[in-house]
């Protein structure tokens, strides 16, 4: 299926064109802070998915957006400033964001749903809230289970550890997360192993790996950091002109962004620069 937002205003050919590939939290908080910035020309989302979520109705209600329902993009010609979509659509860029996040590296551990994960800062803030609540219930420090490896269960320990749960940590990825059933007759949260064994606790948190959606990035001839992602500076530029990259698609100084920047911040920043650099744009062909 492939669905438009609202009919774009007439502009000139000088008005920039954005494309963004991608429609996630970082895509939105990006068309977001373009929209309170201002932002004179066209804005189109190209989307994997065809659910239509409230989140992208907002957006997609905006009136210089155009939001593309199922045309993810598949292709980028860096040297034409185009983006064809897995249908074959073509779309032309002045400059092109690419957000299409991160993927887990394994299949989802049954009833990860029923427990709390963390894969980017702005996980935090909903930890915290969860832990707030479960620690008025319980009236007492909540006994944690945190499972995963490397720097996203590292973050995750010290989010848990700040607001007062005692974390009980595993390497081991689980078979199976058991949930905790609130009320008075307190059911203890758990992860079961595939021997059998297993670890209770008040909650449980998943904090395992991901792998950044990078796939853009070799028909573009974009760097990429050795342990995945596209490689950005400190103004979200990647490695060759006009493109850039935000939110888990994106690695800066080998780490994958979302453990680095908040979304709404990073969004914010980058919005900044392609302000900067549309007017500079158009300051050059008025020039001409």
């Amino acid at each position: 299926m492939s669905a438009s937002g609202p009919s774009v205003p007439t502009v000139s050919r000088t008005s920039p064109r954005i494309v963004i590939a991608g429609a996630g939290p970082a895509a939105q908080a990006l068309v977001r802070q373009l929209d309170r910035a201002h932002f004179a020309g066209t804005i189109t989302m190209l989307s994997n998915r065809d659910d239509v979520t409230e989140e992208l109705l907002d957006v997609a209600s905006l009136p210089q957006v155009s939001l593309r329902f199922g045309q993810p993009a598949s292709f980028i010609e860096a040297g034409t400033r185009t983006v064809t979509t897995a249908d074959g659509m073509e779309f032309g860029y002045d400059h092109l964001v690419i957000a299409t996040g991160a993927a887990p590296q394994e299949a989802p551990v049954e009833g990860s749903g029923h427990c709390l994960s963390y894969s980017t800062i702005d996980d935090a803030a909903h930890i915290g809230e969860a832990v707030k609540d479960l620690t008025i219930e319980l009236g007492r420090r909540p006994l944690g289970i945190l499972v995963g490896t490397g720097a996203a269960a590292g973050q995750a320990e010290a989010v848990l550890r700040a607001r007062g749960v005692r974390p009980v940590r595993t390497t081991v990825r689980p078979a199976k997360v058991k949930p905790r059933t609130p009320g008075r007759e307190l059911n203890t949260a758990g992860i079961i192993f595939a021997d059998g064994s297993s670890m209770n606790g008040d909650i449980v948190v998943l904090a395992e790996e991901r792998v950044s959606r990078d796939g853009l990035a070799a028909s573009a001839g974009l760097r990429t950091a050795p342990g995945g992602g596209i490689a950005i500076s400190q103004d979200f530029r990647t490695s060759v002109p006009g493109i850039w990259a935000i939110g888990d698609a994106a690695t800066f100084d080998g780490v994958r962004l979302g453990l680095l920047v908040a979304a709404a911040s990073a969004a914010g920043a980058c919005a900044a620069q392609l302000m900067s650099a549309t007017s500079a744009g158009a300051g050059l062909q008025a020039a001409a």
